[in-house]
């Protein structure tokens, strides 16, 4: 059997990273879960949208599986990744909210036969995320930053978190020394921040003509107190962050032409 809806796919690594989306399908409806490659995908709505919700875990590897995964099995046209991150460029502060409307891996190397950065045989080495995705995230994001304002700053103080809009990188590596953010900071200048899956879900994504994109809250400056910072970030705000931006991007997406899927 086929039925006529169309999907949204949505994923994190961490199950704080999803704040409470997977509570709120179960009390919008029916849910169903099915188990591939260890991960558990659930098919359901949330805020009123069909979605396909699912945790990637960590790394490259990770995200590329599960997002291959979202896209031929359920047949997903839009993928969003939620989660933290750590931030870079020296004005992004923890707390702020970070989206990629570039993605690119900063660990992946193949030369001298290609330049460095580039993807293999692809010729390219940053991946865009969708702009359609990235204006109905910011616009969530802001309303997010916005009605919780009073909050952010009495814990933030004088630094209320901002919004920023650029490139994001990905690496098989958590990174947290000053050393390693200081390198970064010179191969990439225009880094934001620094995660481990935004990029390979870009990749294919691309290869696959599917729309994504990737939202991130900075949970550390990925410099030597990163470990510390990123775990009491994760457990106290993580969560917090993830459903306040999701629900109102939910709220407010307008879906896509109907597609024909797997029921």
């Amino acid at each position: 059997m086929t039925a006529s809806v169309s999907r949204l796919g949505i994923m994190a690594a961490l199950p704080q990273e999803l704040g409470d989306l997977i509570e709120s399908m179960h009390a919008g409806g029916d849910v169903r879960t099915q188990i591939i490659g260890r991960r558990e995908y659930h098919v359901g709505i949330a805020h009123g949208v069909p979605c396909v919700v699912t945790l990637a875990r960590v790394g490259k590897v990770a995200a590329a599986a599960t997002a291959s995964a979202l896209i031929h099995v359920f047949g997903v046209t839009d993928i969003v990744f939620t989660g933290v991150a750590g931030g870079v460029r020296k004005d992004v502060r923890v707390g702020d909210i970070v989206i990629g409307e570039i993605l690119m891996q900063h660990d992946i190397d193949a030369s001298p036969l290609f330049p460095r950065f580039e993807v293999p045989l692809l010729g390219m080495a940053r991946f865009p995320g969708d702009a359609t995705l990235n204006a109905a995230l910011a616009d969530a994001c802001g309303a997010f930053l916005a009605d919780d304002h009073a909050a952010l700053e009495a814990r933030f103080g004088v630094h209320p978190p901002q919004l920023h809009r650029g490139l994001i990188v990905s690496g098989d590596r958590f990174v947290s020394s000053h050393d390693e953010v200081d390198a970064l900071r010179a191969a990439l200048p225009d880094a934001l921040a620094v995660e481990m899956e935004g990029a390979a879900l870009a990749q294919v994504c691309f290869e696959h003509g599917v729309a994504c994109a990737v939202v991130r809250t900075v949970s550390d400056t990925a410099d030597s107190d990163a470990p510390e910072s990123f775990l009491e970030f994760l457990h106290a705000l993580g969560g917090t962050y993830s459903s306040g931006i999701l629900r109102r991007f939910l709220s407010a997406w307008d879906s896509k032409d109907d597609v024909l899927l797997p029921s």
